[in-house]
């Protein structure tokens, strides 16, 4: 889905939909309780980055650098599997296309298969701060500072997952920076934060006509991370485009006389066939090197004895 235009402000649609709200969080909380009944304890500590907003903030791209530094294994859900993306999903073809090794389905599954391979490297999870049937060593919640907290009220009145007075549940946060933050968050005291850059690596020269599409949780962030953009389309988020789509982009970028360019995520939705036409902006993600200092030491803090 589109990212609702409401998320982000305190609209007359946003307060009224705040009783529909108030009935999906008691019957989360409730499913979260029972379910964390019976949450699974890794051999293996299980770092997991996160959001309590729906929709994308950044996650991906500082665990694939995560990942890398630690020389982890990645656990994912894979969301929008199709035979594109290898029945895996964007994300996961993403990250495994750097070289990291990426299981994706059945988290709590796939967590209890790498305990019987080896205890020497900590588990990187992507999303599932909210899943309470992994038990997690290591939180860290992630923000743009270009969304917030968006209006602050719970889905489906606002993006928020769950209330933001559960941030405090975070060992630590970290806060992409953004040209065109919002009004500064509140967080609370006592939890580490740490900041983090992006930066979008077009494939072409500043002086090129740009025709931007994307299909992700805040496009706008991508559309206005480019040079030279002439026209753009936004589609809902890990979108899986058609024959149809792809025609009427490339007519478009034809009558502009521009090139098509897309994010790294949606180039891996695409056909092998569009993606030699089509080239993807790459997002590179830098973090604090006080974060890693951070991270090692709660790595090497209470190592678990059965390993």
């Amino acid at each position: 889905m589109k990212t609702p235009w409401w998320f982000l402000h305190k609209t007359p649609l946003a307060f009224l939909l705040l009783p529909v709200a108030l009935i999906y969080y008691f019957i989360s909380r409730c499913v979260f309780v029972w379910r964390k009944m019976f949450a699974y304890k890794s051999r293996r500590k299980v770092i997991c980055f996160g959001g309590i907003l729906a929709g994308g903030v950044g996650k991906t791209p500082i665990v694939r650098q995560v990942a890398h530094v630690l020389d982890a294994p990645v656990v994912m859900r894979g969301y929008k599997k199709t035979s594109k993306t290898g029945n895996v999903g964007d994300e996961a073809m993403m990250l495994a296309s750097d070289g990291i090794a990426v299981h994706v389905g059945d988290r709590k599954s796939n967590i209890m298969l790498l305990d019987r391979q080896s205890c020497d490297t900590p588990i990187v999870m992507d999303d599932g701060l909210q899943n309470p049937l992994i038990h997690k060593d290591i939180s860290v919640l992630v923000f743009d500072e270009s969304v917030g907290l968006g209006n602050v009220f719970l889905l489906p009145a606002g993006p928020l997952r769950e209330p933001k007075s559960h941030i405090k549940r975070a060992d630590a946060i970290i806060i992409i920076k953004s040209k065109h933050a919002r009004k500064k968050m509140k967080l609370p005291a006592g939890i580490p934060v740490f900041y983090a850059e992006n930066k979008t690596l077009s494939p072409y020269p500043n002086i090129t006509k740009i025709v931007a599409f994307a299909g992700i949780g805040f496009p706008k962030k991508f559309f206005g991370a480019l040079k030279n953009v002439v026209a753009h389309r936004a589609f809902p988020d890990h979108y899986q485009y058609t024959d149809k789509d792809i025609s009427d982009l490339i007519k478009i970028a034809d009558k502009k006389k521009a090139k098509l360019v897309t994010t790294e995520k949606d180039w891996m939705r695409l056909s092998p066939d569009i993606q030699k036409q089509i080239k993807f902006a790459r997002l590179e993600t830098n973090i604090d090197n006080a974060f890693f200092v951070w991270l090692k030491e709660k790595i090497n803090a209470d190592i678990k004895k059965d390993c």
